[in-house]
């Protein structure tokens, strides 16, 4: 299956030349992390078509995901 993903603001560069991301069916959201080479660490909020998702969540054909990390300032 195939998904689009965008990992925004320091983990922009984890995401895909072209925003797409190949995988088996029945992957997760933390398989996907793991193939663009994030940790559960780096990565605070998970969206899956614009709804909150965790790590466990299965991801379908077509899913849009969006990751990302803890954001500071002051």
């Amino acid at each position: 299956m195939q998904i689009r993903i965008k990992c925004f603001a320091t983990l922009s560069d984890h995401t895909p030349q072209g925003g797409s991301l190949q995988l088996p069916e029945g992957a997760t959201v933390m398989d996907a992390m793991t193939l663009v080479g994030l940790k559960e660490t780096d990565v605070k909020l998970i969206f899956v078509n614009s709804k909150s998702a965790g790590l466990d969540t299965v991801l379908a054909d077509d899913d849009q995901l969006g990751i990302f990390p803890a954001v500071g300032g002051g």
